[in-house]
């Protein structure tokens, strides 16, 4: 029987989601092995490290395509190309989280194109892009998901603070935004990846509508989708459970990151 090739991965960022990944590859992943690590904290990082029971080494955002086959990104949006540019270059496979990027550096898709590189966008802290992927093949009329969020976890967003939008002492739900996935993503980079994810799975960044709510009555981050397509009408929800190391980021999206890296080399892999 052929023997699998090991894919080395790398993750660009190392907080409460690279750390997840990088503990359950580390303690084993079949046909993954972590190879590298980057990290703004390199002491920080060095010393969670140290605790692995691989050696890995931290390393520039740029070298990491150097070293491995995957790049995970799990940085700050404002670094996404510096990660993202020299993995497709390098025709790697890129797993970007910060997805609302690629909506306004589609001229990465293309250059992935050329060089043979795929990007490979995690469900994340979403559900159901299997199935709006199934409904794309046939014809969807419409796409909308409304998003409600603690008020803390949309506090600093580019677009409130361009509109004066203050979310201190909020008492009742308020609707701070409404539009398009692509001009979401453009106001709320840190906050609406998952509606960029699902325009990529759909209709497009400009046909999907998003809501944004800061909700002061809810503890969790809660996204509803509902999809008209002359396959099936699709309703969904999911309200994600805070991650301890960071509670604006759920649990469910380092999980997804390691699902989605599982299924690079899983003999059985499970939905469409």
């Amino acid at each position: 029987m052929p023997e699998r090739s090991e894919l080395r991965v790398a993750l660009a960022g190392f907080g409460a989601i690279g750390g997840a990944v990088g503990r359950r590859i580390d303690q084993g992943l079949p046909g993954l092995r972590l190879v590298a690590v980057s990290a703004r904290d390199v002491a920080k990082a060095e010393a969670r490290l140290a605790g692995f029971a691989a050696s890995v080494p931290v390393l520039g955002l740029a070298a990491l395509a150097e070293h491995a086959d995957v790049v995970v990104e799990c940085a700050p949006a404002a670094v996404f190309r510096t990660v993202a540019e020299p993995a497709i270059r390098a025709g790697r496979i890129l797993m970007p989280l910060s997805v609302g990027q690629l909506l306004e550096q589609a001229d990465l898709i293309e250059l992935a194109a050329r060089t043979g590189a795929r990007i490979i966008v995690p469900t994340g802290a979403l559900l159901g892009l299997d199935a709006v992927r199934a409904a794309a093949e046939g014809e969807i009329e419409s796409v909308t998901i409304v998003t409600r969020k603690p008020p803390r976890g949309l506090i600093g967003a580019p677009y409130l603070v361009q509109h004066g939008i203050g979310l201190e002492g909020l008492k009742a739900p308020l609707k701070v935004f409404e539009g398009s996935a692509r001009e979401g993503a453009r106001g709320f980079p840190a906050n609406v990846n998952v509606a960029a994810a699902l325009s990529l799975a759909g209709i497009g960044p400009d046909r999907t509508r998003l809501e944004i709510w800061a909700d002061p009555g809810i503890s969790r981050n809660t996204h509803r989708i509902v999809v008209e397509a002359d396959s099936a009408r699709l309703e969904m929800q999911i309200e994600n459970v805070p991650s301890e190391a960071n509670p604006r980021t759920g649990k469910i999206t380092a999980l997804s990151v390691i699902a989605a890296l599982r299924a690079l080399t899983a003999t059985l892999k499970v939905g469409s």
